[in-house]
C-alpha cells in the first residue's frame, strides 16, 4: 500500500510543476521579448521649433545625425515667438502658437496639458486621453466612436480664452464651481473671466495651424572650410576670427566634455597693399643755356673797316683838316 501511495503522489505532481514552469517560460519569453528600444512610459514626443526653451525632464536622441529634443512627463516649455510642434509618440501632433508657456505631464496612459499662455491645437488620432488645465478652465477633448480628436484651446491678445472641437467633442467644466457644459463637434466657443454664463460664439476668433511639414534644422558650420566675407577697403587692420566646434551636451553625464583646443580655428585676414610701380621717365628743372658770341672773322673785320674810312675819315681829309687849322680863313 505504501509504494502504491507514493506512485500516485509523483503523477499528481508532475501536472502542476509542468503548470508552473511553463508560466514562468512564459514570463522570461516576454520579458526578453520586450525590444529595449521602445520609448520609456513618461516620454511625451519630439519638439521642433526655433525659439523654443524646455526645462525640466527630457532626453535626446539622435537620429540621420542630428539631435532631437525629446519631452517627458513634468517637461515646462516656454515658446518666445513664431510656433513649434510636438509629435507624439502614441501618434497624432500638438501645435503650439506662440508667445505660450505649458508644461506637460503624462500619467497612467493620459496627457494633460497646463496651459498658462499661447494657443494649443492638439490632433491626436486615438487611444490618448487628453486634458488641457488653465487657471479656471478644464478642458478634455471626447472622442466619437473611434474616431480621432481635433481640438484648439487658447488665449488671445486680451486674456479671453477661445475653445474650438474641430473633431469630436469638448468637456468644459470650471474649476471653482464644478459647472461644465459639452461642446459638440463644430462648436467654436468663446469665454471672458472663465465664467461659462457668458460664452458665447466665437466665430474663429483664435487660429492656430498644425505644422506638418519638419522643422528644417540650422545648417551646421563647416570647421575645416570656414567662409569669410570679402573686407572692406577702408578698413586696413587685421582682422581675426575664431571657428569653435559645435558644443555637445550629454544627458546622462554628470560633468559635460570640454572642447577640444585643437578643433579651435583662429583666422588672421589683412588688406595688402599693391607695389607702386611707376612708369614714364623723370626729368629736372630745365637750366638756361648761354649762347656765346661769334667771334667775327678777318675778312669780315677789313669789309667793315672800308665803309668807315670811305665816310670821311680818309688820310686826305685829315691832312686838308690839319691845313685849316694852322691857317684860318681870316689870315
Amino acid at each position: 500500500m505504501t509504494a502504491l501511495s507514493n506512485s500516485n503522489a509523483r503523477p499528481r505532481r508532475s501536472p502542476f510543476h509542468a503548470v508552473g514552469m511553463a508560466i514562468l517560460f512564459a514570463a522570461l519569453l516576454a520579458a526578453s521579448s520586450a525590444r529595449p528600444d521602445e520609448p520609456a512610459s513618461d516620454s511625451i514626443g519630439v519638439i521642433y521649433g526655433e525659439a523654443i526653451s524646455v526645462t525640466g525632464p527630457m532626453s535626446f536622441d539622435v537620429v540621420n545625425g542630428q539631435a532631437k529634443t525629446v519631452l517627458r512627463s513634468g517637461s515646462d516649455v516656454r515658446i518666445k515667438s513664431g510656433a513649434a510642434r510636438i509629435d507624439l509618440v502614441e501618434g497624432g501632433r500638438i501645435s503650439i502658437c506662440g508667445p505660450a508657456h505649458l508644461s506637460l505631464l503624462k500619467s497612467g496612459g493620459s496627457l494633460t496639458i497646463a496651459l498658462d499662455t499661447g494657443t494649443v491645437h492638439a490632433h491626436i488620432e486615438h487611444g490618448l486621453p487628453l486634458t488641457i488645465y488653465t487657471p479656471l478652465i478644464q478642458a478634455q477633448t471626447v472622442a466619437i466612436g473611434d474616431g480621432p480628436r481635433d481640438a484648439l484651446v487658447g488665449f488671445d491678445s486680451s486674456g479671453a480664452m477661445c475653445i474650438r472641437a474641430n473633431l469630436g467633442a469638448i468637456r468644459v467644466e470650471q474649476q471653482l464651481t464644478g459647472q461644465s457644459v459639452l461642446i459638440p463637434q463644430d462648436g467654436d466657443i468663446f469665454l471672458f473671466n472663465g465664467q461659462l454664463e457668458h460664452l458665447r460664439t466665437s466665430a474663429g476668433h483664435c487660429a492656430c495651424e498644425l505644422q506638418v511639414a519638419k522643422a528644417t534644422p540650422p545648417p551646421q558650420p563647416i570647421i575645416s572650410q570656414p567662409e569669410i566675407a570679402d573686407l572692406p577697403p577702408s578698413k586696413d587692420e587685421p582682422i581675426y576670427q575664431v571657428f569653435m566646434p559645435p558644443l555637445i551636451y550629454d544627458a546622462k553625464a554628470k560633468v559635460q566634455p570640454e572642447i577640444d583646443p585643437r578643433m579651435i580655428i583662429l583666422v588672421r585676414r589683412v588688406r595688402v597693399r599693391p607695389t607702386l610701380i611707376f612708369q614714364g621717365r623723370v626729368e629736372g628743372v630745365a637750366v638756361a643755356e648761354v649762347t656765346p658770341r661769334p667771334v667775327p672773322t678777318p675778312a669780315a673785320s677789313a669789309n667793315g673797316a672800308k665803309p668807315g674810312a670811305s665816310g670821311g675819315d680818309s688820310f686826305v681829309n685829315r691832312v686838308r683838316t690839319f691845313v685849316r687849322k694852322l691857317w684860318p680863313s681870316g689870315s
